[in-house]
């Protein structure tokens, strides 16, 4: 279970800030400097080194949305015009990619990041660049919202890349690009010229997933313990039904893969404060069927978000960083391993510092909404652990401080079961590597933590959008 450190603040936390950028710019000056780009889009770390892994191309967007976050965070133009440059060559295959399910990850990280930056005043305005962003986030809304099963009863989802039977619980946190693309006025245009609404595509999915990707202690099965999340639901695409709990990277369907739900988390409390900042009569609109108006899709979305942050909590070595599921085998030869401290170093399981990084980030915002909402004690609990995370996150033996080594968090993980982390001679599971998703969650962490400190804008995708800029970025 998470010590929480109950007297810790952003403030407290700068000392960290700075070593975490400081390091993060010596890794993006690295990566750049050793890898063509023409290659396929670095994956994760073997020996130190950045190496790809062509199951998706999934990680490009985060390779470039580094360098602008590292822009966010330091003002350092030259890591701007690395992204934005990087953005405009090569990410437009990524934009009208019809087979996978990651747009929130590559659009939102690059395109998004850089027209919230514009609207906050962060980047010149330029009135062609902007128009250029906002077509790329139209165009990717609406064709991550293309991969669509449809369910009875008014529910549906995105299909993963494994084909249409397949709901993945990470691509809760794709549906940013669907709720953008709806806020700058896009449909996706269907049959006979069916206006599609993204939005209410996103509430579908959000609503399918929460019902059959996470459970609430209702003995749905005999493994049915509040918070616990599957990482892939399977259904028949004939008839709608599900038919199974599944993982492609975690242990077991009945073992809850703590990456699997570090997207939930985050994913359902990026929503939260998304819904929270939406016309209640427009919602009523949406999604009739589903919620009965705004304050039903805040309770859903609440009841999943607390589930899941208690199961976290619960679930977690003391630290604040999990080991990469919480139902693998080695764990039994750990001892009373909730108890302590995580190790990263130790022969039985590894430890996932990409989890960490993304429930860190999630936990903050369920935190900070509960707050703002009058909930305070619930609020701090989670705002609290969000930053013990955080303080363990931006420091050795997670922060990488070797400038030989490419990677900025270290111990993270990708497919264990494939067997494709390295293990390093000498040890017998992985350890002491990165991944481009860690960093850049690590970094993304840091964003918001930094402006939380600074009392600047708070880092949300939506927000430059939902609401236009009235003045300069203090």
């Amino acid at each position: 279970m998470i010590a929480v450190k109950t007297d810790l603040t952003p403030q407290n936390l700068q000392s960290g800030l700075n070593r975490l950028f400081a390091c993060a710019g010596q890794k993006i000056q690295a990566i750049k400097a050793s890898r063509d780009d023409s290659q396929p889009s670095p994956v994760f770390t073997v020996k130190g080194k950045y190496t790809a892994r062509g199951w998706t191309e999934w990680t490009q967007g985060f390779q470039y949305g580094c360098a602008i976050l590292q822009y966010d965070a330091t003002g350092e133009e030259h890591y701007l015009d690395y992204g934005r440059r990087r953005t405009l060559e090569l990410m437009a295959p990524h934009v009208t990619h019809t087979g996978v399910h990651d747009h929130g990850f590559n659009n939102i990280s690059t395109y998004g990041n850089l027209l919230r930056l514009m609207k906050e005043g962060r980047i010149s305005e330029n009135e062609w660049e902007k128009n250029f962003y906002e077509l790329a986030l139209k165009l990717s809304g609406a064709v991550q919202a293309s991969r669509w099963t449809r369910l009875p009863d008014g529910l549906g989802y995105i299909h993963s890349f494994n084909g249409p039977h397949s709901l993945f619980a990470d691509t809760i946190r794709s549906l940013r690009v669907l709720a953008v693309a709806h806020q700058l006025g896009h449909v996706l245009m269907g049959e006979q010229d069916r206006k599609i609404n993204l939005l209410r595509r996103a509430l579908q999915h959000a609503e399918t997933t929460a019902r059959y990707n996470v459970y609430y202690g209702n003995g749905r099965d005999a493994y049915d313990i509040r918070g616990r999340v599957v990482h892939e639901s399977i259904f028949n695409v004939h008839n709608g039904s599900y038919r199974c709990a599944c993982t492609q990277q975690g242990y077991s369907a009945f073992s809850t893969w703590t990456r699997g739900l570090a997207w939930i988390l985050v994913g359902f409390a990026e929503l939260l404060e998304f819904i929270d900042t939406y016309p209640a009569a427009e919602l009523d609109e949406i999604a009739p069927d589903l919620y009965a108006g705004k304050e039903s899709i805040i309770q859903r979305f609440l009841e999943v978000c607390t589930a899941v942050a208690d199961f976290y909590l619960e679930q977690t070595p003391s630290d604040g960083v999990p080991y990469w599921d919480t139902g693998a085998p080695g764990l039994a030869k750990l001892g009373d391993y909730l108890q302590r401290p995580a190790d990263p170093f130790n022969d039985h399981e590894p430890v996932d510092s990409s989890a960490a990084a993304i429930s860190a980030q999630g936990l903050i915002r369920l935190g900070r909404y509960l707050q703002l909402q009058g909930q305070g004690p619930n609020g701090k609990r989670y705002l609290q652990a969000g930053l013990t995370i955080a303080e363990r996150l931006f420091d050795e033996p997670y922060l990488s401080t070797n400038p030989d080594h490419q990677g900025l968090l270290l111990h993270s993980v990708y497919h264990r079961p494939n067997g494709w982390d390295h293990i390093p001679k000498g040890r017998k599971v992985p350890c002491g590597e990165s991944s481009m998703w860690g960093d850049y969650h690590a970094m993304e962490l840091g964003v918001m933590i930094l402006r939380l400190a600074t009392d600047k804008p708070y880092y949300a995708f939506f927000e430059p959008i939902m609401r236009p800029r009235t003045g300069p970025f203090v």
